[in-house]
């Protein structure tokens, strides 16, 4: 469904961004104007097989979106495959501070990576362990309105809050599926009033926190119906306090009122190529061809194991990273929309 009107919202699908740019997308983060930056993982290691120096990906590309499909524009890309400065294994995730300074986790060198927003390498910090400051597998990351990092150490099972520079500053979370219990905590976020929410993957739900780790409310449970979760991989809270869960295994977004009931579901509508994947079929006369020879080509519409998702409050649109298809699949929370059917 291409539009969608539930409990009182407009979801509008708009369309797809991707191709040759942004394989294998993990970690989107949402810059000034139409800038977005996009983090790829490389493609052996999303099967599992970190140390390969032929792995495609490993970098951040930055690209403009624009209003309308065929607006995008890449800008530029930087970092690489590697273990010395600047460079990445396992990236996982990223987010912007409030000079768009770009911060990228990397599960395999258990570290944080500083660029700038033309991709000048800046810093680095993050050792292994599992003391105050150290990381077990390092994955989501979100950064409030003081500048204040929260990263999921997600073998640990917590959260840590550190300074741009590394500074540790607090930390939450213990295995368990109790309130505020963790199980391999991934994808986090971070509301305007200073709000937590993270990704319970193992946990298959999301939890809200205040900033210093108090538990506040829970989304979701186990499962496959309406509201459940199959190890869910990012969080991301729009202005309204709507809740939207990447969750992964079951190849959807669920979105939820700010109390945890559920509001829908979305599925991926990609019905049209993003503009760079149409370049590459359109140079290649037997993938036309085959294109052309299949039943249907709806399966190629929906998500295949989306992995990121956030909210750009300035355009009041939802990217999803369909990490698998290699692109981004957006939709605009339409507001004032109206169709008098149901509008009533």
């Amino acid at each position: 469904m291409l539009t969608q009107t539930v409990a009182g919202r407009v979801y509008d699908y708009s369309r797809t961004v991707g191709g040759r740019y942004i394989p294998y997308p993990v970690g989107i983060a949402v810059g000034e104007g139409d800038d977005a930056y996009v983090l790829s993982r490389p493609a052996d290691t999303v099967s599992g097989v970190p140390w390969n120096k032929t792995a495609v990906g490993a970098k951040v590309t930055r690209i403009t979106i624009g209003g309308e499909s065929g607006d995008e524009e890449f800008v530029c890309e930087f970092s690489g495959y590697g273990d010395r400065d600047g460079e990445l294994i396992w990236p996982a995730g990223i987010a912007l501070d409030s000079q768009e300074n770009v911060y990228v986790t990397d599960e395999w060198l258990n570290r944080v990576s500083a660029f700038d927003k033309e991709g000048n390498f800046l810093g680095l910090w993050g050792v292994a362990g599992n003391g105050d400051g150290e990381f077990n597998r390092p994955s989501g990351i979100a950064i409030d309105r003081q500048d204040v990092l929260y990263i999921s150490d997600s073998l640990n099972n917590r959260i840590q809050k550190f300074t741009k520079d590394g500074a540790f500053l607090g930390k939450w979370g213990a295995l368990g599926n109790g309130e505020g219990e963790l199980s391999s905590p991934w994808g986090i976020d971070v509301d305007d009033q200073g709000n937590v929410y993270v990704a319970d993957h193992k946990n298959n739900r999301a939890q809200k926190f205040t900033s210093d780790g108090e538990f506040v409310a829970e989304y979701g449970s186990h499962g496959s119906s309406r509201g459940q979760l199959n190890r869910p991989s990012d969080v991301a809270v729009d202005p309204e306090g709507d809740v939207y869960v990447c969750d992964w295994a079951n190849d959807r977004v669920q979105a939820f009122q700010a109390d945890g009931k559920f509001i829908t579901s979305f599925i991926g509508d990609a019905q049209q190529l993003a503009k760079w994947h149409q370049l590459t079929v359109d140079a290649n006369v037997d993938v036309i061809k085959a294109r052309r020879r299949v039943y249907s080509l709806e399966p190629e519409w929906r998500f295949a194991m989306p992995t990121a998702v956030v909210f750009d409050a300035k355009k009041q649109r939802l990217l999803v990273a369909d990490t698998q298809r290699g692109r981004l699949q957006i939709y605009d929370k339409v507001k004032d929309y109206l169709e008098p059917q149901f509008n009533l």
